[in-house]
């Protein structure tokens, strides 16, 4: 009789501790799941930002300045771009190509600048309506837009990370079910491992020409 309650007692502690483990395991996945999604919204967010900056996106012109404020408020703009700059610059702005102006555009910068100052800008969003005042301008600033691509190569880290915690259920932080010799070992078995090694080559390559330039443009 003891003895078989020796073996309920065994097998019980055996499913206990598989349960844990599978605990373990879906911990390594979920971890995975947050660098994946993280990587990939760093990637967009310092693609999105760097293109506007460097003025490859948008409408390029030159606002003309009629004065600027210290205003560190938050606005309506539709990125967070502007929660960093604490220094409003109003004035007129005319693309390159002469066919878009507007008379109430204003961008936020760093510092302040003298009325009459031509800015380089980009627009991001027209005003609604003449005089609404409400469209969106970036300063084009190169040293910083290359800082914005080093931000979406390291999100090629982050991403590459999260592709291999999710195909192995390998956890990076606390207890992992899946040790790194088992998850490398499987990850050779398929495409995993060259796409680990390929992203986290090219982001780390990325991020460090792209920082390494920013002080040269």
């Amino acid at each position: 009789m003891a003895q078989t309650q020796g073996t309920g007692a065994q097998k019980a502690a055996k499913g206990g501790a598989g349960a844990g483990g599978g605990l373990v395991g879906r911990l390594g996945r979920w971890g995975g799941l947050v660098f994946l999604l993280a990587g990939l919204a760093m990637s967009g967010w310092g693609a999105y930002e760097g293109a506007y900056t460097v003025g490859w996106a948008g409408t390029h012109g030159t606002l003309t300045v009629k004065r600027c404020v210290d205003d560190s408020s938050l606005n309506s703009s539709r990125n967070s771009r502007k929660k960093r700059l604490t220094v409003r610059c109003d004035g007129r702005f005319v693309s390159a190509d002469g066919g878009s102006t507007d008379a109430d555009a204003a961008v936020r910068v760093r510092s302040h600048y003298a009325p009459g100052t031509e800015l380089s800008v980009q627009q991001v969003d027209a005003p609604t309506s003449a005089g609404a005042g409400d469209g969106d301008y970036v300063r084009t600033d190169r040293p910083r837009a290359w800082r914005f691509f080093a931000a979406f190569f390291g999100g090629w880290v982050l991403t590459g990370l999260g592709v291999f915690c999710l195909a192995t259920g390998y956890a990076p932080f606390g207890p992992s079910r899946v040790s790194y010799d088992e998850a490398w070992e499987a990850s050779g078995r398929g495409v995993t491992r060259p796409v680990l090694i390929g992203m986290l080559g090219v982001g780390l390559l990325g991020a460090g020409v792209s920082y390494v330039v920013s002080y040269f443009v």
